[in-house]
């Protein structure tokens, strides 16, 4: 009998795919919140004496969209949760992580909605308002649980996919992940200036994360009777095997690394873009702020179709590495070609949908690479360690590109984004490199990363 149940939970369709609505609907609230202040930038950085305005610098906002990764990148709480994970499991460390969410949130919501007069120091930030030291501690708070989330979510989809749709159920996740995004983009903005400011659309992320923390705790019932239903269940061996000693087969393998450091650099090249370009739409491109998140909003909305599509492909025909490098090469031609003196919006709208097209091809073949890599006791802490390493270029990286662009603001208020491209295209030229080094390495390891998912 215990068997028939087993075959029942860990083989049925139904079972999986129900677990992965419900996981993905937490990271969907999750993702909206990372991005809805996006495409607010044009109000955080106005004067206070305009309708809306925050009165924020260039440099505060690049602050304030850093801090998302600074305690998981300096306090290395992201790795303490992929161990977490590892040793104390799913449940525990979903719980936890949908929790630390929403209280990041619900401090970051106060701090938009109330006045704070004076300033005060704040690593990586300098003097900046208590408002913005406030609104960037909730951030970080938020970026330690959805990081952590993000981590948990990517487990509980290989426990349940693995020899079946594996790609297409990560591809599926990352979908509605970008589902949340394109909301964030392309909504915001007109929720704010309807609703009297910033803090609006931030409070509606903020009930939306409790909803996801709820679906959390009904997929917690779900998981429990899964492993119940074995005394043998995978996740929960693998994880009482954990040990530190165990961490060297992370360390020194190459393969790993590779993919670690191409996460980097892609990512590096689209989310703390995706910060700065509704920005660019009305500077650059002469768009109507109004209307401006909706081009940005195109590129997630594109991977809510491109990434699943991307998935299957690799499920059934292979080609890991090589969706890897295609993706990189658009990324790269993308970067340099919004850096270049061609200012037609229409252009941009083009540009936008190719690097949508690049934004479904490298994680849909990226993420259910790693499990080929990496065994599954351990792939807590290496999905951490990945995310890790990632945080580090979004918690930098958008400080960065605030200075930068700081830098290149004429009196007028206008800026030059020469540059901020430029630096966005060398991640692209990066990333190509590292992902034919992971091409070769597959070849004399045999990861298996061409290989298809689905297993006959």
């Amino acid at each position: 009998m215990t068997e028939f149940i087993q075959k029942k939970l860990s083989e049925s369709p139904a079972a999986r795919w129900s677990a992965l609505v419900i996981v993905s609907t937490t990271m969907m609230f999750g993702y909206f919140f990372t991005d809805v202040m996006s495409p607010l930038e044009p109000l955080l950085t106005a004067s206070v004496d305009t309708p809306n305005g925050m009165g924020w610098s260039s440099s505060e906002y690049g602050f304030f969209s850093g801090a998302y990764g600074l305690m998981n990148v300096y306090l290395l709480l992201l790795f303490f949760g992929g161990i977490i994970l590892d040793k104390f499991g799913i449940r525990f460390t979903g719980l936890m992580s949908t929790s630390l969410m929403f209280i990041g949130a619900m401090i970051k919501w106060w701090a938009l909605s109330h006045t704070f007069e004076g300033t005060m120091w704040v690593p990586f930030g300098g003097d900046v308002q208590v408002q913005v030291a406030l609104a960037a501690l909730g951030f970080s708070i938020f970026g330690v649980g959805c990081e952590i989330a993000g981590i948990t979510v990517s487990k509980v989809i290989v426990k349940w996919f693995t020899g079946h749709e594996l790609a297409l159920a990560m591809g599926l996740q990352v979908a509605l992940a970008r589902l949340g995004t394109a909301m964030a983009l392309g909504f915001a903005l007109p929720v704010a200036n309807a609703m009297g400011g910033v803090s609006a659309p931030v409070g509606i992320g903020g009930a939306c994360l409790c909803i996801g923390l709820i679906s959390f705790l009904v997929y917690n019932v779900m998981d429990k009777k899964e492993d119940a239903a074995s005394s043998a269940a995978v996740d929960g061996s693998e994880e009482d095997g954990f040990k530190f000693a165990d961490l060297s087969l992370l360390f020194t393998n190459k393969g790993f690394w590779y993919l670690t450091l191409l996460c980097l650099m892609f990512y590096g090249g689209v989310f703390p873009f995706l910060k700065f370009a509704t920005k660019l739409m009305i500077f650059k491109y002469e768009v109507d702020a109004e209307v401006a998140g909706l081009i940005p909003a195109m590129l997630p909305f594109g991977t809510i179709i491109l990434t699943p599509l991307f998935g299957n492909l690799y499920d059934r025909i292979g080609k890991g590495a090589t969706l890897m490098i295609i993706g990189s090469c658009l990324l790269t031609a993308v970067h340099v070609f919004f850096a270049l003196p061609l200012n037609n919006w229409v252009l941009a709208i083009a540009l936008m949908i190719i690097l949508g097209i690049a934004f479904g091809l490298v994680p849909s073949a990226m993420w259910p690479s790693v499990p080929k890599i990496i065994p599954m006791k351990l792939l807590g802490t290496a999905y951490a360690l990945i995310f890790y390493i990632q945080n580090i270029g979004l918690s930098m990286i958008p400080m960065w590109i605030g200075s930068v662009n700081e830098k290149n603001t004429d009196a007028t208020g206008y800026i030059d984004y020469t540059e901020t491209m430029t630096i966005f295209a060398s991640f692209g030229v990066v990333a190509i490199a590292i992902a034919f080094m992971l091409l070769l390495e597959d070849k004399k390891k045999g990861y298996g990363l061409q290989q298809p998912n689905v297993k006959k």
